[in-house]
């Protein structure tokens, strides 16, 4: 009986002596997390990825403004990330990117395009490089 007990309480030991810490991280204060930014998107009144229209035209000039971003390494993770939105050829860019030459790199390229109507620029210069 006395072995059980002290198997029990030795068990019981080790197990409260987990240090992991458990904890959520957090993002840092006063910045929104990329969790918080995609929720809030859900529910947003503006354009968000799910708005996509689906006419050839738009899917394409969708794809190939992604494919021109994602090819220049000069541009961040952030940058090659953003949303691009496209409806009726209006363009729609979203997200953090990390400096203002990110930005004017972005909206080169997809003026490049062609089919655009318009572009609207939602860009978030956060100033940190992902």
């Amino acid at each position: 009986m006395k072995k059980v007990f002290l198997m029990t309480l030795l068990s019981l030991a080790v197990i409260s002596c987990d240090t992991k810490d458990k904890s959520v991280p957090s993002s840092p204060k006063g910045e929104p997390s990329d969790y918080l930014r995609d929720k809030a998107d859900r529910y947003a009144v503006e354009k968000t990825p799910l708005d996509q229209s689906e006419s050839e035209a738009d899917r394409t000039i969708t794809q190939k403004i992604r494919q021109a971003i994602v090819k220049d390494d000069s541009l961040s993770m952030n940058a090659k990330n953003i949303r691009i939105i496209t409806i009726d050829g209006v363009v729609t860019l979203r997200g953090p990117i990390a400096t203002l030459e990110e930005r004017e790199i972005i909206i080169g390229k997809t003026k490049e395009i062609p089919g655009i109507r318009k572009i609207e620029n939602q860009l978030e210069i956060t100033g940190k490089k992902y």
